[in-house]
């Protein structure tokens, strides 16, 4: 009896280590499976984690530049997983003379979602796949009787007013206004009084040497007035808004006789958007496409931002136009405590230039004139269809309530970047405090991303739209905000919820809102004046006549755009 007992304890110890074991080898099997999974997604790297990047070819010696210690963010919500960002790159001195080479554009993975979310229908469209360009190229090549610049008959100094993209518009037209008048161009003054308070000079920014040489047949640009007109008298114009040739050629061309040096006090809008001859609007294409690049400093880091960006896979760029300065300018206060609302109206009261100063924040949400806020941008990404493991980057400054009103953008995607979570405090020490050059750096990202979006369309989203225009059509979603924020209102009243049902819905309002090529809209009819130069599309925002043709036609057939 008792050898029984004994050889039934055998048999159960045998049964439980035989139990663990099995329990044991399935939780590694579970462990490995959950790992190869992740390492196995398409196109996306760990997230804890940033690409070690290799130098980017660039025109200017790299400097040295330590390792970088492990870097740790600070918990910004309880629900969003504390990332430890950490690279290493190693110093070099080496020094490159090559151009700079354009960013590897990747291509976006076999298996992205699709735009209509899962439907199956026949009629969906990738996320990542761009409008056709039907085959429409850049064409800025001035015709057959245009000449090179002859004997100037004065000098044209620039004051530029505004932001970097507002500037860059403005010394564009300033080039073609050179040209109409047959004046020499000393190279432009960037504003140093706007809101940004930049002190950066024109070669800080752009890169002089080539603006100077890209334009030597088209006009004459010098880096400074000769010592002897220094101190001459300046003939110092405002230059009428949205002028056309007859109003150069005539009015300010006569200033030529009394005047060797006329100054333009301003350089924004200064320059009709419609009806100027040919060779004028290629002009400003060549200018600003061409010959207005950036400094070789801001180009290789922008390159390089780009570049860790690509190593998460296709992303989106997402100009978060929801800053204090933006929201005092425009009397935006949906979704603001009174307080702030209260900052921003005195901003707005001791801003002199600008003019309107009591505004109802109702009426311009209804009327689509507000910037989507962080947390509208992630329903309208969400009921596009775009996964939460979608890279994103934040092109913009502050936004005005910081890591807060940003939560309800990162409860929904939790991979957003911006240039200072990219790049370590040393590489963008040379930017920091400079917020042209740090704009410029948003610019670069922004343009070579593989979908933009703008959550207003303020001056760098139009600049960044047309460039990707020219560029061949890359896809710019741009949101309805007037239609937008009616839905918004109705989820927030718990009237309406989010699903299949509401995704269809924003798919369908932004299919003809992606970037496709089109003819520049022209003024609203029945407007007059100054207001139906102001309704009309900006030049810069679609150069579609003037500066993009039909591939097969030398001649632009207008029929074929919608």
């Amino acid at each position: 009896m008792q050898k029984l007992r004994w050889r039934a304890l055998v048999a159960l110890r045998r049964l439980l280590t035989g139990a663990i074991c099995a329990i044991a080898l399935l939780a590694l099997l579970s462990v490995h499976l959950r790992a190869s999974r992740f390492s196995g997604l398409p196109g996306i790297a760990d997230p804890r984690k940033l690409p070690a990047v290799t130098s980017p070819p660039a025109r200017f010696s790299v400097p040295s530049v330590r390792r970088r210690s492990a870097r740790r963010f600070s918990e910004l919500d309880e629900d969003f997983v504390r990332y430890e960002l950490k690279y290493q790159r190693q110093g070099t001195g080496q020094s490159w003379t090559r151009e700079l080479a354009p960013p590897h554009f990747l291509k976006p993975p076999a298996s992205s979602a699709k735009l209509d979310g899962a439907n199956g229908s026949s009629h969906s469209v990738k996320l990542w796949k761009p409008p056709s360009n039907r085959d429409f190229v850049p064409c800025t090549e001035p015709g057959l009787d245009y000449t090179s610049p002859r004997g100037s008959q004065g000098y044209l100094l620039v004051s530029t007013n505004g932001g970097l993209n507002q500037m860059r518009a403005g010394i564009c037209d300033m080039v073609a206004v050179a040209r109409i008048i047959n004046a020499t161009l000393v190279i432009p003054e960037l504003d140093k009084r706007s809101f940004w308070q930049d002190t950066s000079n024109f070669s800080d920014v752009f890169d002089e040497d080539h603006f100077i040489n890209a334009l030597a047949n088209d006009i004459r640009v010098i880096r400074k007035l000769p010592e002897e007109l220094a101190t001459a008298a300046k003939a110092v114009k405002y230059f009428k808004s949205w002028s056309g040739m007859d109003y150069y050629q005539n009015e300010i061309a006569s200033m030529w006789d009394e005047h060797k040096v006329i100054r333009a006090a301003k350089s924004d809008s200064r320059l009709a958007n419609n009806n100027l001859p040919p060779d004028i609007q290629k002009l400003r294409c060549r200018a600003c496409y061409g010959a207005l690049r950036f400094a070789p400093k801001i180009e290789a880091m922008g390159k390089m931002l780009v570049d860790r960006m690509r190593a998460h896979g296709p992303y989106i760029a997402l100009h978060l136009r929801y800053e204090k300065d933006m929201l005092a300018f425009s009397g935006c206060t949906h979704d603001l405590s009174e307080p702030e609302a209260d900052e921003l109206k005195l901003i707005r009261e001791n801003t002199s230039h600008w003019k309107v100063k009591e505004i109802d924040p109702m009426e311009q949400r209804s009327k689509g004139y507000c910037p989507l806020t962080p947390k509208e941008v992630g329903i309208f990404l969400t009921a596009l269809g775009y996964p939460s493991n979608t890279p994103i980057y934040i092109a913009a400054g502050e936004i005005y309530g910081g890591d807060s009103r940003m939560a309800g953008l990162r409860a929904r995607y939790p991979m957003l970047r911006r240039k200072e979570f990219l790049a370590s405090v040393e590489e963008l020490q040379p930017f920091t405090n400079h917020s042209s050059q740090m704009a410029a750096l948003d610019y670069i990202v922004s343009v070579e991303s593989d979908v933009f979006i703008p959550s207003y369309s303020g001056n760098m989203a139009r600049a960044v739209e047309g460039h990707r225009r020219f560029l061949g059509h890359k896809k710019t979603i741009s949101p309805d905000r007037k239609t937008l924020v009616r839905i918004f209102d109705k989820i927030d009243l718990r009237t309406r919820k989010e699903g299949k049902k509401l995704s269809n819905q924003i798919i369908e309002l932004h299919k003809r809102r992606q970037g496709s090529p089109r003819k520049r809209k022209g003024p609203i009819a029945g407007t007059k004046g100054t207001d139906r130069f102001r309704s009309e599309e900006p030049f810069y925002v679609n150069p579609l006549p003037d500066c993009l043709c039909h591939r097969e036609s030398p001649s632009l057939n207008t029929s074929q755009i919608s």
